[in-house]
């Protein structure tokens, strides 16, 4: 069923399995990864380097670089980025900003 609200769609989306610092999720495929974490129950995405204060989405946009994780060795921020089968997801262990792709 078509809606003008697209994030209602998700509901339907087929689950696929993901991990989050090795633990299996089932998200819905397509979805923007931040928004399928916190509804997974995953508030903490990374601690700050200097006093490891806890960090989640806070923005949803883009800007504020609070959701970033480590996906194949790169860091990267999970609201910019959609849930897809056999996603590997961990806390960044680096310290300092995102990488670009080797």
């Amino acid at each position: 069923m078509k809606t003008d609200l697209p994030f209602l769609e998700l509901e339907d989306s087929p689950l696929v399995a993901v991990w989050f610092d090795g633990a299996q999720l089932e998200l819905p495929e397509g979805a923007n990864l931040a928004a399928a974490l916190l509804a997974a129950g995953i508030g903490v995405f990374r601690h700050t380097p200097v006093s490891a204060a806890p960090r989640g989405p806070f923005c949803m946009m883009g800007a504020c670089f609070d959701c970033l994780v480590e996906i194949d060795g790169v860091v990267r921020q999970a609201c910019m980025m959609e849930v897809v089968e056999g996603l590997r997801v961990s806390k960044p262990h680096e310290t300092g900003g995102m990488h670009a792709p080797e």
